[in-house]
């Protein structure tokens, strides 16, 4: 049977059928922007919206198929796809195919209306924090659905202010309808976390989402209003949260709270970011009109093996965390072998290791900080750290961490492989020919945090 080509003469399912597969390729590219992307045509074996993620024998290539194509995504063999990445995809289809099959099933349409209500990406993320929950069925859907509720709740917030003041907020969900212990029974009438809320102009004092939050069960209902850092502490998963991947110290108690069970923090920052935590690391940002899944714990792994130097990974990664939820830049240069290249990356009298001579009374930048010298930053109290850091230009420091320069404007005389000098800033530049010698952290005053190795870069956050 032939059709019109007139895309208003076609049969709905066909439109359908049309249009999920742009939201699904939309998606793809949006989430997975490190990956080549190709379609390739296949028989249908059916139309009901069901999407499969096919298994292949190469862990850097993804099978996705739906209707009448196999989409293939394509990354780097010596960075394949991740477990939380491959979980993405599947939360992808999820959303997709559940809002497909509604279209035709005026019964699903009435019970899941609320699929189509928000921002489908904001479905994506919910349906991702699904597949944390132990429940499954419809009590895990419904969790999906108050997660998309919350985020909605948030967006509203940022819109607003309050005495002239950007708002900032935040909630926990937890993973049961019963009370905790810890919480006072309520007293009048229980209502649910919703949008409805954000026209009370209280609201947006009663919680920071930094240091207060709102708790809230899993059947929507607000429990209480909590101090993040004392119900962590009352969770006794202290310990747990103490895993190997570090997260910014202002949301210390924000990971603790979801580790070890199945609770989710959500909270708007002051910088008016979104940060989803789950699993004790934080899982998903919404800043610069996106989502990002951060995949925190892959990303510290590959920083953490080019190091080599589990303590000094650590202290670089978790002061780089804190750094970019400040707004502040920064670059760390850890160089592979200081003996052959410090001399070519840093100036004799930016070196904290170089030879001074007599000078006079008035000390100058080097001598300023010439109690740096051997000293490592492993070692250092991570504040005084910290204020190294921000200091124009780069630290520069060994394997072992100890410090070569503070504050140095990197040499890169020679032309920087995939660097054009009319996009990159001063830092990316900088970050990617230190790259030839050392493994490089650069943090944005955006609050981007990039990973740069042997003149590539490796990594977003």
């Amino acid at each position: 049977m032939n059709y019109d080509l007139n895309p208003m003469a076609l049969p709905p399912v066909f439109a359908a059928s049309a249009l999920y597969d742009n939201l699904l390729q939309s998606a793809l590219r949006q989430f997975f922007g490190r990956a080549t992307f190709e379609i390739e045509p296949i028989p249908s074996l059916s139309s009901d919206g069901r999407l499969a993620i096919e298994p292949t024998n190469d862990p850097a290539k993804l099978s996705i198929r739906w209707f009448g194509s196999r989409h293939v995504l394509h990354v780097p063999s010596r960075r394949p796809f991740t477990r939380h990445e491959v979980r993405l995809a599947r939360a992808i289809g999820s959303v997709l195919g559940l809002r497909y099959r509604a279209l035709f099933d005026p019964r699903q349409m009435l019970e899941r209306g609320d699929l189509f209500r928000g921002t489908i990406e904001d479905r994506y993320v919910g349906a991702f924090l699904e597949a944390n929950d132990a429940v499954q069925g419809d009590a895990s859907r419904a969790r999906g659905d108050l997660v998309a509720t919350a985020l909605e709740v948030l967006r509203v917030a940022a819109l607003s202010s309050y005495e002239n003041r950007a708002i900032s907020s935040g909630v926990l969900l937890i993973d049961t309808d019963e009370r905790p212990p810890s919480v006072a029974p309520i007293e009048g009438q229980a209502y649910k976390y919703s949008q409805a809320l954000t026209a009370i102009k209280s609201f947006y004092r009663l919680s920071d989402g930094i240091e207060t939050l709102f708790l809230v069960n899993r059947d929507g209902t607000v429990l209480d209003i909590v101090e993040i850092e004392r119900y962590a502490a009352d969770l006794r998963s202290r310990d747990a949260a103490l895993t190997a991947v570090p997260y910014a110290s202002a949301y210390r108690a924000h990971a603790v709270a979801t580790a070890g069970n199945h609770n989710i923090c959500i909270v708007l920052t002051p910088a008016h970011e979104i940060k989803i935590f789950a699993d004790g690391i934080e899982t998903f940002s919404f800043r610069n009109a996106r989502w990002h899944l951060l995949d925190l714990e892959a990303k510290y792994q590959m920083w953490e093996r080019a190091v080599e130097n589990p303590a000094l990974a650590h202290r670089l990664f978790q002061l780089a965390l804190d750094l970019g939820d400040a707004r502040q830049g920064a670059l760390f240069v850890v160089l592979r072998d200081p003996a052959a290249s410090l001399s070519h990356l840093v100036a004799p009298g930016d070196r904290l290791d170089a030879p001074r001579g007599q000078t006079g009374e008035v000390p100058d930048r080097v001598q300023l900080l010439h109690m740096l010298r051997g000293r490592s930053a492993v070692n250092l109290d991570p504040a005084v750290l910290s204020g190294l850091a921000r200091t124009d230009g780069a630290t520069v420091m060994d394997g072992e961490g100890h410090l070569l320069a503070v504050g140095a404007i990197l040499l890169h005389a020679e032309p920087v492989v995939h660097a054009t000098r009319a996009v990159e800033g001063a830092r990316t530049t900088a970050a990617l020919a230190a790259g030839r010698f050392a493994s490089v952290l650069k943090v944005s005053e955006d609050g981007l945090i990039s990973f740069f190795d042997r003149q590539e870069k490796v990594w977003d956050i």
